[in-house]
């Protein structure tokens, strides 16, 4: 049955958005379920799908700016080839007999020399060889900020200018973690399915810290400050779009493996752009890791409205002072930014030095000690 397009509506809060690409041509056939076009929004990139079975007429061009409820395509009533009038290719076996004798005779079949030219002399091929300069290229390219680009730049100024970030540093010594990783990879991977990556043990040192410490579990509304009683951590996810910052839910009541398949799971997500809003909703505290840029040391900004995010870096093997021998560990430098209307300086310490603990000592969180 035909039938309009129309922008959905992703949220309350989006206003807008851009029509990103169309995923369908015009005049394809289209059945309800398909996927339309991409609609990318100040928080997500999602798929739009066909409501009706018929042919697809685009009536907005890729990269135009939409808004929810704007009708952007039409889907007409489908009518076969057959039907819709017009004579018949005739089939390749009513070629007539003079054609057919032109097609098999030896004349036809038998490739034409090329022209031979005659050697030309070295002031021709000194001009011949001459390649012209290149066209002159522009020095500046201007491209117009997507959605999600926009709003990220719009959220990160203001939280430098309505936060007191402050970012305090340690090291982490590696070695029990790679040790668990490297001796049970395998099994991991055949039982669970995924690999036992880095994250899942700072999500759930994350979570330990934040239950011992819940300064920075709260944040700051109006002239209160409210105290979260769960545990939903943002995992920060680079995308060819921008950041994206899915959120666990519940991660207090996660295995380590269980970490590891959700986190698999919206990293899979956010990069083939299929992150609902939900998704993105909420969070107490976010862990970024930009050691697999090779970053060793940076100061990660704040998630509003939260009040911590800690910041993961490269391992990098160097010396180190054990019992007062010098030794070759693998270390990794850990930030935490915190907003200091909420957390001081002394807890923000605290918080770091457990994060640092659990992931030196996986066994102690992993046994429940």
């Amino acid at each position: 049955m035909p039938g309009d397009v129309r922008v959905p509506s992703v949220g309350e809060s989006v206003t807008y958005g851009v029509l990103q690409r169309w995923l369908k041509k015009r005049g394809d056939l289209v059945e309800v379920g398909e996927p339309l076009f991409e609609l990318e929004t100040d928080k997500v990139t999602t798929e739009v799908y066909a409501e009706e079975r018929g042919r697809l007429i685009p009536l907005i061009a890729e990269g135009s700016r939409v808004e929810p409820g704007q009708v952007v395509a039409r889907i007409e009533e489908w009518v076969p080839e057959e039907e819709e009038g017009g004579p018949p290719s005739p089939p390749l076996s009513e070629v007539g007999p003079e054609e057919e004798k032109k097609l098999e005779s030896p004349a036809a079949r038998e490739p034409t020399a090329a022209p031979v030219s005659p050697p030309s002399s070295p002031e021709v091929q000194a001009q011949l060889s001459f390649e012209p300069k290149p066209a002159h290229r522009p020095r500046v390219t201007r491209r117009k900020m997507s959605p999600l680009r926009l709003k990220l730049a719009e959220r990160l100024v203001r939280t430098q200018a309505e936060t007191a970030q402050l970012t305090t540093f340690a090291e982490a010594d590696m070695s029990s973690i790679q040790a668990v990783r490297n001796r049970y990879r395998d099994q991991f991977l055949e039982r669970y399915g995924v690999k036992l990556g880095l994250v899942p043990f700072f999500v759930r040192a994350v979570v330990r810290a934040l239950q011992a410490i819940p300064q920075l579990n709260s944040y700051i509304e109006g002239e209160e400050i409210v105290q979260n009683h769960y545990y939903d951590i943002g995992v920060a996810v680079s995308t060819d779009r921008g950041l994206v910052v899915p959120v666990i839910r519940d991660a207090d009541q996660l295995s380590l493996a269980e970490l590891a398949r959700e986190i698999h799971r919206f990293a899979e997500k956010a990069r083939t752009g299929k992150l609902s809003l939900e998704d993105l909703e909420g969070g107490v505290f976010t862990v970024t890791n930009g050691g697999v840029f090779g970053s060793l040391l940076s100061t990660p900004l704040l998630n509003p409205p939260q009040s911590g995010i800690l910041g993961m870096h490269a391992i990098i093997e160097r010396p180190v002072a054990i019992e007062g021998r010098v030794e070759i560990r693998p270390m990794m430098y850990l930030a935490l930014t915190y907003d200091h209307r909420v957390v001081d300086g002394r807890e923000a310490i605290g918080f770091l030095k457990l994060v640092k603990e659990f992931v030196e000592n996986p066994a102690v969180d992993l046994l429940g000690l």
